[in-house]
């Protein structure tokens, strides 16, 4: 008599299954590892543009001659402004798409971004007399608004999707073995009021400050000049993807400012 055991070898598609589960597993800690490191970024920019808390701020102390400070800073801005421009194209997508895990992408992304910003942090050089320098209860004020600069940009993220934006929803769902979907279109909270309150919240932390050195009149200018070219790319790409839903809440909501138009619901 023969006596058949009966615990037998997972099947081919288990086995797959389970290395499945492995790689998604992997990928969603990498895309935590991102986060965590762009929340890490994000934590020194406070203080870095707030002048408070961190060892090198935007107007701290001067780092060499005007010329070669400025050609150093404008350079650390520009490396960003490839990075995010780059990195952002459909094309570019397709291409490493090819080389990465879909579900790494925007994590991937997201981390360039961070450490091309960790860079600007460490290297930047302020320089130049200061354009103006409030203390007291006046700078106070200004903190105060500039902090409401960031609630205002961080809020937003959640008003879409903060996890989608940076790349954890993306791991996620294959993590637990279903499709990534894309977030539908739609208009909730401050975006009832401008279409990129993201960048109106970046436009107020760079601006609203109790200390204006020229190197941060450069950044100023810098940032905001690629703020209002990456809209520019950034809405091309929103109205070929979604037409005339797109095209229709841009003409009721303004960009960066809020107005006095009336605005309805686009679902």
């Amino acid at each position: 008599m023969t006596v058949t055991s009966k615990t037998t070898a997972p099947r081919g598609g288990q086995w797959r299954g389970l290395a499945f589960k492995r790689k998604g597993l992997l990928v969603l800690g990498y895309a935590l590892a991102c986060y965590l490191c762009m929340l890490a970024v994000l934590g020194y920019g406070a203080g870095f543009f707030a002048n408070r808390g961190v060892p090198a701020s935007i107007d701290g102390s001067a780092r060499g001659g005007w010329p070669g400070a400025a050609v150093i800073d404008l350079a650390l801005l520009g490396l960003f402004a490839v990075q995010h421009t780059v990195m952002a194209r459909p094309g570019f997508k397709r291409c490493w798409g090819r080389r990465l895990p879909a579900a790494a992408e925007r994590a991937t992304f997201v981390l360039a971004a961070s450490l091309a910003l960790a860079l600007l942090y460490w290297q930047w050089r302020p320089f130049g007399p200061g354009v103006w320098r409030l203390t007291g209860p006046g700078a106070d004020v200004l903190l105060a608004v500039q902090a409401s600069g960031w609630l205002l940009a961080l809020g937003s993220t959640f008003l879409i999707s903060h996890t989608d934006l940076f790349g954890l929803r993306q791991a996620w769902r294959p993590a637990r073995g279903a499709r990534y979907t894309p977030l539908p279109f739609t208009e909730r909270g401050w975006y009832h009021w401008v279409r990129h309150p993201l960048m109106t919240g970046f436009l107020i932390v760079f601006w609203v400050t109790p200390v204006l050195t020229a190197g941060h009149l450069l950044f100023c200018v810098a940032a905001t000049g690629y703020i209002l070219i990456g809209i520019g790319f950034e809405e091309r790409d929103l109205r070929r993807e979604l037409g005339p839903a797109y095209a229709s809440y841009a003409a009721r909501v303004p960009a960066l400012i809020p107005g006095g138009r009336r605005r309805r619901p686009v679902r």
